[in-house]
């Protein structure tokens, strides 16, 4: 049976949360995990953090932003939608202690995978920090629930359109300037602010820890197209991870691997957009082997 979307929200500009019916993925979801979409049975698998659960409505929040192929046919679903496959959680939870004074910091959609986890911290007993931004004040998502899951609340936008203007590591910087102590930094969105923050706590020795999800493709570790340095040793962001220690964390070959798949996902977007009714992801692939041995080829599912 399909995954029932029961509820539809927008966001921002291609941003949209659902909330979708899955009970035994909202027994066992902690921070910092995600689950694997496949919006039909042909379909393109994609990992999304899981946002919040709802165990006694059996529910979990998604949250998705429409740039490609397969989040932009996933944002075109209305309640009452059905999603084919959802399966989690996966990945290991975050790291959840009593550290002291953490600052969360969620750069742009980034702020849908910092939440949960800045709302368990605050629950071990954690005074939180919690940073969020956008390019634009329509790109801010979240705030009042990063409202709530922290003790302190700072906003900022590029252009200076909402709150504070410049980037959230601006503001990162001012907090550490201002000599407060700080125990644990946790940066989650694009690739450079990740990677700008761990290079600004560094040298002040704050452990910080990032999140890889923007390199996932399979979520199981099978495709290697997550793979990363990590302290020189190759790890998979799906299964060892998806967060990691920033401060041994190779960029270089993170931002090249995340620039992998880009040609092939613009052609897909192109054809998709170009005939979004014929939906070409539903025509069904065959395995070489199967074409060579049909013998082998699985029972054709009754769905």
């Amino acid at each position: 049976m399909p995954f029932q979307i029961v509820e539809k929200k927008t966001l921002g500009p291609d941003v949209v949360l659902f909330r979708i019916k899955a009970p035994r993925i909202a027994r066992k979801q902690q921070a910092g995990q995600f689950a694997i979409l496949r919006v039909h049975e042909n379909g393109e698998r994609i990992p999304l953090t899981i946002a919040e659960s709802d165990p006694k409505n059996g529910t979990i929040s998604l949250i998705v932003q429409g740039i490609g192929k397969t989040t932009k046919l996933l944002c075109s679903l209305k309640p009452g939608d059905g999603i084919s496959d959802v399966v989690g959680p996966l990945g290991r939870p975050s790291e959840v202690q009593q550290y002291g004074t953490v600052v969360v910091i969620g750069g742009g959609v980034g702020t849908a995978i910092a939440y949960p986890t800045a709302r368990a911290l605050k629950a071990a007993g954690n005074h939180v920090i919690m940073i969020i931004g956008g390019r634009t004040k329509q790109l801010v998502i979240l705030e009042n629930e990063a409202r709530a899951a922290s003790d302190e609340l700072y906003v900022t936008t590029d252009d200076g359109s909402y709150s504070e203007k410049g980037m959230v590591t601006d503001k990162l910087r001012q907090l550490i300037g201002t000599g407060q102590p700080v125990h644990l930094v946790l940066a989650i969105g694009p690739i450079p602010m990740m990677r700008a923050v761990a290079e600004m706590t560094r040298p002040l020795g704050i452990k910080t820890l990032v999140s890889l999800n923007p390199i996932m493709v399979d979520g199981t570790g099978m495709c290697g197209g997550c793979r990363v340095l990590v302290n020189g040793e190759s790890k998979f962001a799906c299964v060892d991870g998806p967060e990691f220690d920033a401060h041994q964390v190779d960029f270089d070959m993170l931002a090249k691997r995340n620039m992998t798949y880009r040609t092939a996902e613009r052609t897909a977007l192109e054809r998709f957009e170009q005939h979004p009714e014929t939906d070409l992801e539903r025509v069904e692939h065959r395995c070489k082997l199967e074409e060579q041995y049909p013998e082998l080829a699985a029972p054709k599912s009754s769905r």
